[in-house]
């Protein structure tokens, strides 16, 4: 959907609606760059689908502060008017303690729920003292968003309908404080990662709670059916609820919920665009002719692009290479992988350790196979712009997206819609949501080493022609179903129940 579409259809359709948005990732942080104060905009996909929306309805997304200056620039009330110089909507801040954060964030969120929706056999580290943390954060979300409604009602006097929407796993408990406070407001969630199987998803000792506080939610959307469908398991595993197959719906202590899929997508026609401007160009010549970041010399390139985490497959991709290097020796001296990435979560002990594996893996590869002038792996840990992903995108002979379980996978739809020279091929996993649209991928079990090292080669050796046919097949589908498609479809569901 092209944007200035998406714009007037939200004004046409959604226009009566009072809109409030809630994450635990804000827009917009603000920090400190000397003694200025700087407004540092959010790259995710959620931000470029989210902020035209509220920009239209004039809406409130709220958020955790964890910028450095983000008490400093909000109001009385802990807000703030965004973007800067044009203030069409709010950015109202929920602020939490260290502990809050330790408890709630790197605790619950990301030592159980994290590892136990993504089966890449992480055990979750129950404990619950960071439930009931969580649970207590949720509760400040929800009184938030309540804090909101009120002073909405009173400035209107006679409120337009209020619809809520929540985004991810930290948020699992908030619609049903929402709800005890009105039952009549319409509240929503998107889960953006994978819902485990029902056998998986019991060991949680806090199943119920869980399921009870998303089952408050009149709308839940996973990225695909399959994912839907384990929801729809878990319910009838772990409660006596009614679940409609026909419909996919739940109904629980009389409270009907949808359960939809909504794939997410990218802003494809702006990535397209960018990848296609003179600055990726020059880029492009800059780094052909003096490549900072790549030292050894290549005839094939390898490039993957992942936050440094467990579910990404990092490992895997090292002992696949490891195993083509070993098939195919007259690749030695030819072709470098080099893995761009984000440290993160570095407070969690299971983070350390990978971290520590690949250090040690990508070293011990170069060492078996490396020469005094080359070497095939190439650790870049560090943030760049997006025209420099770009820039590699498009240089790139094979491009590498193989978690282990994924919701969705934005890095693989970017690089199809960077891939404007039709230069090169993505290699995909099985398990990301992103497998069951670019199905002209080649596709992979990242476990599977053998058969992954050999779609590497086939990836690298693919005649031009090949690739331009399959990578012109995904771009359509990505442009068919693109990040503002996705966020509409969404709200008017959520608008129709």
């Amino acid at each position: 959907m092209e944007k200035d579409r998406f714009n007037d259809l939200i004004k046409e359709k959604l226009g009566n609606i009072n809109l409030i948005i809630v994450s635990n990732r804000e827009p917009t942080a603000h920090e400190y760059v000397g003694k200025k104060i700087k407004a540092v905009k959010s790259v995710g996909g959620l931000t470029i689908a989210l902020e035209p929306i509220l920009k239209n309805l004039h809406g409130t997304w709220i958020a955790y502060g964890g910028g450095g200056a983000d008490k400093v620039v909000v109001d009385s009330e802990k807000k703030i008017k965004l973007p800067e110089g044009e203030e069409s909507y709010t950015l109202k801040r929920v602020f939490l303690t260290k502990k809050d954060l330790n408890d709630y964030y790197y605790g619950y969120s990301n030592s159980v729920l994290w590892p136990l929706s993504h089966t890449v056999y992480v055990k979750p580290v129950f404990n619950s003292d960071q439930f009931l943390a969580y649970d207590e954060v949720n509760r400040k979300f929800a009184d938030s968003i309540i804090e909101e409604l009120k002073e909405r009602s009173d400035k209107n006097g006679i409120s337009s309908e209020n619809i809520i929407w929540l985004q991810d796993y930290h948020l699992a408990m908030c619609a049903k404080y929402l709800k005890e406070y009105d039952s009549e407001l319409k509240t929503s969630i998107f889960w953006h990662i994978p819902w485990p199987n029902p056998e998986i998803f019991s060991i949680c000792p806090e199943k119920t709670k869980l399921l009870e506080g998303l089952l408050s939610n009149d709308l839940i959307g996973f990225h695909i059916i399959y994912h839907c469908q384990n929801f729809l398991r878990s319910c009838e595993w772990e409660l006596e609820a009614q679940v409609n197959w026909a419909d996919y719906s739940i109904t629980y202590k009389g409270h009907k919920t949808k359960v939809t899929p909504f794939p997410i997508s990218i802003d494809a026609v702006h990535l397209n665009h960018i990848a296609m401007s003179e600055k990726v160009d020059e880029i492009i010549d800059e780094t052909q002719k003096n490549d900072e970041i790549i030292e050894p010399p290549y005839e094939y390139l390898a490039v993957s692009v992942d936050r440094l985490d467990y579910t990404k497959g990092i490992i895997e991709k090292l002992i696949a290479i490891d195993k083509l290097l070993e098939r195919h020796p007259e690749l030695i001296g030819k072709f470098v992988f080099v893995q761009f990435g984000v440290l993160s979560r570095v407070h969690i002990e299971a983070y350390k350790k990978f971290n520590d594996e690949i250090f040690r893996l990508s070293d011990d590869i170069n060492w078996k196979y490396g020469t005094s002038e080359w070497y095939p792996i190439v650790r870049y840990f560090k943030q760049l712009d997006l025209e420099v992903y770009m820039a590699y995108y498009r240089l790139c002979d094979v491009m590498i997206a193989t978690p282990l379980h994924d919701g969705m996978n934005l890095v693989a739809k970017e690089f199809i819609m960077s891939d404007t020279d039709y230069k090169g091929m993505l290699i995909l996993s099985r398990f990301a949501g992103a497998a069951k649209e670019l199905y002209d991928s080649l596709l992979v079990n990242p476990y599977d080493s053998e058969c992954f090292a050999g779609k590497i080669y086939e990836g690298i050796m693919m005649d031009k022609e090949e690739k331009k046919k399959r990578v012109s097949k995904m771009q359509n589908i990505i442009l068919e179903n693109d990040i503002y498609d996705w966020a509409y479809n969404f709200l008017t569901a959520l608008y129709l129940i």
